[in-house]
């Protein structure tokens, strides 16, 4: 391989190509997606994709490592430190609703995610981690909000991170079933409503036992 064709092996470069994959992996799917489709898309030889990632495998695990950290960090970035609670999560629903509707990358990970969870067992763990942080995250804003008087004492902050997870995923799944026939904002922000009314105190301070 000549230096032409060998590109510098940094984090850029590697980042670089982890976008160029996910975006095959995305239009074509894992298995019609080959190092040579990849290197063609990227303007390389297989050698120089082969200088970064000893496989396909690693190169799809590495960039679905790469956009699960994307969206942590679009998390993370707009919404910590927590100020207050019911707005943090609005700014998270809007967050999950950006990267739901900007691109197909994030179809392909939920369809990677669903595909693992019987065929990959290191993806599936990937998965695995990534949820539980998102979960663990959105506990932490939920006892954020009851710390600050707004939400109720009586919630259960993981079994209420858990059903606004479960809700988001189950609405983006119908959204990439069916993009014209579904309004996930509409869909998701009605949920959104419904589930602050549910975690708030109500006027007074008091709760409503009804």
């Amino acid at each position: 391989m000549t230096d032409a064709a060998r590109p510098a092996r940094s984090e850029n470069g590697r980042r670089d190509l982890m976008d160029i994959a996910i975006d095959c992996f995305a239009r074509y799917g894992y298995q019609a997606t080959s190092i040579a489709r990849i290197a063609d898309s990227a303007g390389l030889t297989k050698g120089a994709i082969y200088y970064h990632f000893r496989d396909k495998e690693e190169l799809l695990f590495e960039a679905v490592a790469n956009r699960l950290s994307q969206f942590e960090r679009s998390v993370s970035g707009q919404i910590l430190p927590i100020g207050d609670a019911s707005k943090a999560l609005r700014d998270t629903t809007r967050v999950c609703l950006d990267h739901a509707t900007k691109s197909n990358h994030r179809r392909f990970i939920v369809t990677l995610m669903v595909e693992a969870i019987d065929t990959n067992a290191a993806l599936a763990e990937q998965f695995r981690a990534m949820m539980q942080r998102f979960r663990g995250f959105l506990g932490e804003v939920i006892k954020a909000g009851q710390g600050q008087g707004i939400f109720r004492s009586d919630t259960d902050p993981a079994q209420a991170a858990a059903v606004y997870a479960g809700a988001v995923m189950g609405a983006e799944i119908q959204y990439y079933q069916d993009p014209q026939g579904f309004d996930l904002e509409g869909t998701v922000n009605a949920f959104l409503e419904q589930y602050l009314a549910s975690l708030e105190v109500r006027p007074g301070g008091g709760l409503d036992k009804s």
